[in-house]
């Protein structure tokens, strides 16, 4: 991937380097792979949803959705007000997962094991609830 002056610019501010750690950057080649890549992942937005729910402190409740854009980032305007850190966490390996699929040029809707379980063991386990989320990619203009 041939960068400009201008593109290297815009990185180095946008990930607060100065020319030495932008140099050390740009040489590694999974760097400027994943670079490559950048605008069909920005393409996408990542989607949990709820697909069961009992006993949720934060009352999640089955159809809930968290927005989430190519690259990972919550997306706190299309997210319900307020998402349970616990149920949160256990997404970032989906979310990972997701992203390595798309690296490699791979529809990451066919990941085998697309879903979580919050932190929660659920009433039965000696906790309190528990809710399950199950994650999803879709092309960005397709959200509603």
């Amino acid at each position: 991937m041939k960068m400009s002056d201008e593109m290297k610019k815009d990185l180095k501010t946008h990930l607060g380097y100065n020319d030495n750690e932008l140099q050390e950057f740009l040489e590694n080649p999974r760097n400027i792979d994943v670079l490559s890549k950048t605008l069909d992942l920005m393409s996408k937005t990542i989607i949990a949803e709820v697909i069961e729910s009992h006993g949720c402190n934060s009352q999640h409740k089955v159809g809930d959705k968290f927005y989430f854009d190519g690259s990972g980032n919550l997306l706190t305007k299309l997210s319900p007000k307020r998402i349970c850190i616990y149920a949160l966490s256990e997404l970032d390996k989906l979310i990972h997962s997701a992203n390595e699929l798309l690296y490699a040029g791979i529809n990451p809707n066919e990941m085998r094991f697309n879903q979580a379980s919050c932190f929660d063991s659920g009433l039965k386990c000696g906790g309190w609830g528990n809710i399950v989320m199950r994650l999803s990619v879709i092309e960005r203009n397709k959200l509603k």
